[in-house]
This record gives C-alpha cells, structure tokens and sequence, in this order.
C-alpha cells in the first residue's frame, strides 16, 4: 500500500485501533476507520461516548481494547493525543500514526524517547489505504 518503510511497519503491527473515532460519517476520525474496514483490515473504534462505530464495538478506551492491537491510528486534538500516546506507551502499542492535525510536538518526543514507530506531519491514512467515499 505503500513504499514508506514507516507505513508499511505500521500496517503490518495490525490488529488496529482508532482513537477518536466518530459516529458522524463527515469527521475524519470515522473517515480512517472506514479506510481500515475498506481494505479488510482488523479495526477497533475507541470513542468514550459512542458503544458502536460503523457497526464495530467502540471502546471507552485503549485499555479495554483487546490485547493483541498492535498498532493505532490518533484523530484526537493535540491535548488529547498527548493522553493518547501515554496511554498506548503504557500498553506497549508502539507503532502509532498521527493523522494531521492531531500531531503534538510533545506526544511525538515523548513517543520517540520510548522507541516507538511515529508517523506524523506527512501522510494521512486516507491517502496510504486509498480511501474512497
């Protein structure tokens, strides 16, 4: 799906997860698990108020997701991507995709400094999984 050495390691940690994953087909948080469902991909939306995302179970959060996920896509403000990448480090998800806008300079550090695999400030999911509405 793609010749970024970094994509290609993040698509291959699958099973997946989606925090900030929306039940409003317009956001880009539904956008990208939608991406993953098209190209038949193992996915697990993680939304604290949502119980159902495009007809996967939602969850409140990364540590309820099941323990084999392996890699997990970020749609979150920055404030909360920080949260979010404290949370996946302390799971031992270490393959972790930024979608733009989401990118927080201290997330991406404090993800780096713990030896994770960070895609941040370039592609989006969408583009790498060939999304089609």
């Amino acid at each position: 799906m793609s010749t970024d050495p970094r994509i290609e390691r993040f698509l291959a940690a699958g099973p997946f997860a989606v925090a900030g994953a929306s039940t409003n087909r317009d956001k880009y948080g539904n956008k990208v698990l939608r991406a993953y469902l098209q190209n038949g991909l193992e996915v697990h939306p993680v939304n604290p108020r949502a119980e159902e995302i495009e007809g996967r179970r939602s969850y409140p959060d990364l540590a309820s997701l099941p323990e084999d996920v392996g890699a997990l896509s970020i749609v979150t403000p920055p404030a909360i991507t920080e949260q979010v990448v404290d949370q996946a480090l302390a799971r031992g998800i270490r393959e972790l995709w930024m979608q733009p806008g989401a990118e927080s300079a201290a997330a991406v550090e404090r993800a780096e400094a713990a030896g994770a695999n960070v895609i941040h400030g370039g592609p989006c999911a969408l583009v790498a999984l060939h999304y089609r509405e």
